[in-house]
């Protein structure tokens, strides 16, 4: 018995939901998705909820059962409120910009790193050293986000690079034999 699977999911106002065999079109006020899901899942919109029910209790089924009620769920939620992840940049010398649609980032390499808003994204810089990329596709968000991150990640021993702002670093010791040689 799937609990998640099971869930109706709310439509809320001013979104709208239509089905085409197995693609799903959630057309809402931050913009609309599509996505393509099992043909063997079933998916009804009743009234102002979207029903995800299986064909049996095969293991594949009740997989993907749970997976494509998330999902939609998530699309519903993204089209409404959209979703945002914040990074944080961290080191002496290393800043981040924004210049008309670039990223432009000097992480301490020769060179600055430049990344290009992609369609369905958008990405704030409120100050130097933190970075809000925002959409309304969960997936793509933190994507971009994880690409971002990717070009300097922090490391542990002084923790300098890019991290998501709830991210912990792990934090060691230096060299522990340092002025010790005879």
């Amino acid at each position: 018995m799937s609990r998640i699977g099971n869930k109706p999911i709310a439509i809320p106002a001013g979104v709208e939901v239509k089905l085409n065999g197995a693609e799903v079109a959630v057309k809402g006020p931050k913009g609309e998705l599509k996505n393509t899901f099992n043909s063997d899942i079933a998916i009804k919109v009743e009234g102002n909820e979207v029903i995800v029910t299986r064909p049996s209790d095969a293991k594949e089924y009740r997989s993907l059962h749970g997976l494509t009620r998330t999902l939609i769920a998530n699309m519903i939620q993204g089209v409404t409120t959209g979703y945002s992840k914040e990074l944080e940049v961290n080191g002496v010398g290393y800043r981040v910009a924004k210049q008309g649609k670039d990223l432009v980032m000097n992480l301490g390499f020769s060179h600055q790193v430049i990344m290009s808003e992609i369609p369905g994204i958008s990405i704030e810089v409120p100050n130097p050293n933190k970075i809000i990329i925002s959409g309304a596709d969960k997936q793509m968000v933190g994507q971009f986000a994880a690409d971002v991150r990717s070009k300097r990640p922090p490391e542990p021993y002084k923790g300098k690079g890019i991290k998501y702002v709830d991210e912990h670093i792990r934090r060691k010791e230096g060299k522990a034999g340092k002025g010790s040689k005879k």
